[in-house]
């Protein structure tokens, strides 16, 4: 196999005989995928899974469970990226990441098939956690090898810009995600009110993005599946670089990365499941006049607010990935994390639920969506460039992973214990801690910029 990178034709060039553009697409249109089937569990774990797969009785109660199967997912992410990891790392990219692919499509497909509780009392919510613990296991072999496809391709200097295209998975997903319960919920006209189990929606109508997972997966598979192996695992093979046992080579010799890019990672999950799932049950929830700690939107108008919010996380990803290229990893998500720790301080002046409009709700979803960007586009760069090729898909994929234990699978969850007992202030402090525990991990790690990926 040839290992020649960059060879031109007509503005397009070519890695390994294959055209980039299709290196571009194939590593974005999966983690879209992966992100859509991530986020429609999100939503639906704040709006239908609390009054389907639990017991009825204290709502507070219902949605903290429905959210502790959210987190699930997060254990089941570091398992994901030791297993996925090991054959990445010994057979592959190309064909771990289609196994990831239809580990995460299979899963999501079997949640829009599942029994309620109604029907089946506690073995719904058992294979609802079953489901989304599979789905957190192909979601941890997704990131890394998406990132790596990208990164071990790239142009000289431009790796940054290459690896910022399978980030914009995350905000293609959410869009596709929200943006097709938004249509289902006006259309079956569905709103955060006292639930109706009997309505359509809650019904049947909730099911249907999960079962159109199908489709998407299968248009994934055929992409990812007319690549070729990455140009710089190729290399690696013909060297004889491989090892046996990634993870204990990993963790032998790279045991200082893997701390340091699992906290490079934590405020920028903390930061995006505070602004996606907590805020969706704290924007639809009941005002104190009411009896509750929310601030009443109803449940399509605030979906609306969240995905004008989204295209400006978007439009920052391929920002991030330039200022990264320009002036430098570290640097550039060190004024970032500072910007996100000022944004902690604003939540009590921004959430007061005295008098909330939607126009100050949508800026603090603006402010909150622009930094995730500013802060998720360089880390597919910066987490893989930690580690030797030998072990970069196991490594880059614990880190990012087991930040998502850290930051992101108890973060709807605090923070919604955080603003009932003590208030939405307390959120934004959370977040501050967070990110100011990244603010460190960065001033430690070196720039990696300009490393060669083909060191081992």
């Amino acid at each position: 196999m040839s290992t020649s990178v960059g060879v031109e034709d007509g503005g397009s060039s070519l890695v390994a005989g294959v055209p980039r553009r299709r290196i571009v697409v194939a590593s974005m249109v999966g983690t879209s995928i992966e992100f859509y089937d991530f986020y429609i569990y999100a939503t639906a774990a704040v709006s239908v899974f609390p009054h389907l797969f639990f017991p009825q009785g204290n709502s507070t109660t219902a949605l903290l469970a429905s959210l502790a199967t959210f987190g699930i997912a997060f254990v089941a992410r570091p398992v994901g990226s030791v297993v996925f990891g090991h054959f990445g790392d010994r057979i592959g990219r190309k064909v771990t990441l289609v196994g990831s692919l239809l580990t995460m499509g299979i899963a999501t497909f079997l949640i829009g098939l599942l029994p309620t509780y109604h029907q089946a009392g506690l073995i719904a919510p058992a294979l609802l956690a079953l489901m989304r613990f599979c789905q957190g296991l192909g979601l941890g072999g997704e990131w890394s090898g998406a990132a790596l496809l990208a990164t071990e391709t790239a142009e000289p200097g431009k790796r940054a810009w290459a690896a910022m295209w399978p980030q914009l998975g995350a905000p293609i997903g959410f869009i596709g995600a929200n943006g097709l319960f938004l249509i289902i919920a006006l259309a079956l006209g569905h709103d955060n009110g006292d639930p109706d189990l009997s309505s359509a929606f809650l019904e049947w109508g909730w099911r249907i993005p999960f079962l159109l997972s199908a489709i998407m997966v299968i248009i994934g598979l055929y992409v990812r599946l007319k690549l070729e192996e990455t140009p710089v695992f190729a290399k690696a093979v013909a060297e004889g670089k491989k090892v046996k046992t990634p993870l204990a080579e990993v963790f032998k010799n790279s045991w200082r990365e893997l701390i340091i890019g699992t906290f490079v990672m934590l405020a920028t999950y903390t930061l995006f499941y505070i602004m996606t799932t907590w805020v969706l049950s704290f924007g639809t929830g009941k005002t104190p006049e009411e009896g509750g700690h929310g601030a009443g939107f109803q449940y399509a108008d605030f979906l609306v607010l969240q995905l004008v919010a989204v295209l400006f996380f978007a439009a920052a990803v391929p920002v991030a990935g330039w200022l990264a290229d320009r002036y430098g990893r570290r640097s550039t998500l060190l004024v970032v994390t500072g910007a996100i720790m000022v944004f902690g301080l604003c939540f009590q002046f921004l959430l007061s639920s005295d008098g909330m409009s939607s126009g100050r709700m949508l800026f603090f979803l603006i402010v909150g969506m622009l930094l995730m960007g500013l802060t998720f586009g360089p880390q597919s760069a910066i987490l893989p460039e930690l580690f030797p090729t030998n072990v970069r898909y196991t490594g880059s994929g614990i880190s990012y992973n087991v930040s998502s234990i850290l930051g992101a699978a108890v973060a709807p969850f605090i923070a919604t214990w955080l603003a009932t007992s003590y208030g939405v202030g307390w959120v934004g402090i959370y977040l501050l801690i967070a990110a100011a525990t990244t603010f460190v991990a960065l001033l430690v790690v070196k720039e990696t910029r300009d490393r060669s990926l083909d060191e081992v």
